[in-house]
């Protein structure tokens, strides 16, 4: 199905383009024919999902795919928790699709409005040390590549390709299906507290480790981190869920609509950010709750940000908060949006962010009315300083030079990308900055440059 192109925006509002048409694929075959159509037009095409990238990862100036008739449940193997899933479901509808089989995804972030492949493409991930990014969650996937050519990658076609393909940054060709090992379904029993922050970053390391998912946030201009700690139990194990009037409360009533109104006025008047800020610290009583993990892992947000967030090394968040704190003291800033702190496993996808180290991730928000710019420059040098990478759906400054220091496995995700999209079909502004614009030539590869630095 093909449609007229009609102005599409990003859910951060920092994107916008007009396809030259826009396509509606629903199946892998329409795939195809969308991308041997465009090729034969010389035009470059792109997948869309829910457009809650901040970054212009999904921009698709010529042909934009939109794959939502590419959802839902294709297989699925109770007895090895395997599920193959059509590329464009969103991840919301998971805990519906999946509880028949008792299955659920092992780790999710705070937000589900993405679709699956748009999440794993672009590298999300949750909190816990335990618990890779959702693409490592992938063991196989079918993807329509540059030239048209409908390839499966898995334990046992193209097992090379995995690391790459798993998180892709929708360079390596469409997604149309991915199967994911799931875990059987369970309980999270969540405590959330208010403690001061400087016990939180003494505590950081010990407290990560101790527990199977911690993250915390705090408010600039306060003393106090709201901590998030949360236990997995069985499935089977009672559930304390929270209240319809509690839930209300804090996540609809306060998280949302007090505080688009406090980000709102604070846009006017960015003095009075301090006063609200230090009457949500005092308002901070904490909650103990249990249920199936989505109802926990995931939050309702309704007011509008931009997000960028960085993976650095696990031991340096302390450091590196510190530092952020300090920055936001000298600068005099007036900050609204609380500052978020997680942590994920090392894993062996090329592109992660937690590629070959435990990862601590500090990410930064601010008012979708607000300039972000300064703000976000200046935090974004000091994780630099710390070997931080930037999140691919998250605001960044950097290029293929600087991602190059830091991924020791970009020049070979690069040659797989030769290989799949030779006349990269799929790139678009943004993957030209953060990859290059060359396909081919003679850019060794990782294993090269490295035996090249160390003969």
């Amino acid at each position: 199905m093909t449609a007229t192109g009609a102005t599409w925006r990003n859910w951060g509002r920092t994107e916008a383009v007009r396809p030259l048409r826009v396509e509606r694929p629903d199946s892998p075959e329409a795939v195809q024919r969308a991308v041997q159509a465009a090729a034969a037009a010389g035009l470059r095409i792109k997948p869309v999902g829910s457009g809650h990238s901040f970054t212009g990862i999904a921009v698709a100036p010529g042909v934009q795919l939109d794959l939502a008739d590419l959802s839902g449940i294709i297989d699925a193997d109770v007895a090895t928790g395997r599920v193959t899933l059509g590329a464009g479901t969103p991840l919301h509808r998971l805990p519906a699709l999946l509880a028949p089989y008792g299955l659920a995804l092992a780790n999710m972030g705070d937000i589900d409005k993405q679709t699956i492949a748009g999440a794993t493409s672009t590298g999300t991930h949750g909190t816990g040390l335990g618990f890779g990014g959702l693409a490592t969650q992938i063991v196989a996937a079918k993807l329509v590549t540059g030239t048209g050519e409908l390839v499966t990658v898995s334990e046992t076609e193209h097992p090379e390709l995995l690391p790459a393909v798993r998180l892709g940054l929708g360079a390596l060709g469409v997604l149309v299906e991915v199967t994911l090992q799931l875990v059987p379904r369970f309980v999270l029993h969540a405590i959330e507290r208010p403690e001061p922050l400087t016990d939180v970053l003494d505590g950081w390391l010990q407290r990560v480790r101790a527990v199977d998912h911690f993250e915390f946030y705090w408010h600039p201009h306060t003393e106090v981190a709201m901590t998030k700690t949360n236990t997995r139990l069985p499935g089977d194990a009672p559930r304390k869920p929270l209240g319809r009037v509690s839930r209300w409360l804090d996540d609809e009533l306060l998280a949302n609509g007090v505080f688009r109104g406090v980000c709102a006025l604070g846009t006017a008047a960015p003095g009075v950010i301090p006063f609200f800020a230090r009457q949500v610290e005092r308002l901070q009583s904490g909650r103990d709750f249990a249920d199936f993990s989505p109802s926990v892992f995931v939050t309702n947000r309704t007011v509008r940000f931009r997000e960028m967030e960085y993976a650095i090394p696990l031991a340096d968040v302390p450091d590196a908060l510190r530092e952020v704190r300090a920055l936001i003291e000298r600068k005099g800033w007036r900050i609204s949006f609380p500052i978020e702190v997680r942590a994920a496993a090392a894993d062996e996808n090329w592109l992660s962010t937690a590629h070959g180290r435990e990862s601590g991730y500090i990410a930064v928000h601010r008012y979708f009315r607000e300039d972000e710019r300064e703000y976000f420059a200046a935090v974004e040098a000091i994780m630099r300083d710390h070997g931080g990478r930037p999140h691919w759906g998250k605001m960044h400054t950097q290029t293929a030079e600087t991602l190059r220091e830091v991924y020791p496995r970009f020049d070979d995700f690069l040659a797989v990308r030769d290989e799949l999209d030779p006349e990269l079909r799929f790139a678009n502004p943004y993957l030209d900055r953060v990859l290059g614009t060359t396909p081919g030539g003679a850019r060794p590869t990782g294993a090269a440059r490295r035996d090249a630095a160390n003969p």
